[in-house]
């Protein structure tokens, strides 16, 4: 069993930077690899980025790669997202996951999400 626990969400202006964080119960958690997705209003849920167990691969969504980047602490159980150069299309709620890759079907575990909102 892994239970997830996001943070940092909030409200920023387009341009701007936010740093989310997912804070990970569980024994398993330095074994597995682990995604964010994302969900805008009226939209279906979407890949954002993923990460290895180690640390040593990632994976991005066309959307947001060269903008977001996923890390990882396993001695603190916490998988981190850096989001620069927001954009208003990037306003959604953001989920952490785990135990899968670039597929939402692949991932057991989900957190409650957090709110991201980018103003223009």
């Amino acid at each position: 069993q892994v239970q997830l626990v996001e943070s940092g969400g909030g409200l920023v202006q387009a341009g701007g930077s936010l740093r989310l964080s997912c804070a990970a119960s569980g024994r398993t958690f330095s074994s597995t690899s682990m995604g964010w997705f994302r969900q805008a209003p009226g939209k279906e849920r979407e890949f954002v980025a993923a990460i290895s167990w180690s640390g040593g691969s990632t994976y991005y969504s066309d959307s947001v790669k060269g903008r977001f980047t996923i890390s990882r602490d396993n001695a603190k159980n916490t998988v981190y997202l850096q989001m620069n150069s927001l954009k208003p299309e990037d306003t959604a709620v953001y989920y952490c996951a785990a135990g899968g890759w670039g597929r939402i079907n692949e991932y057991h575990y989900w957190g409650q999400g957090t709110q991201v909102t980018v103003s223009s």
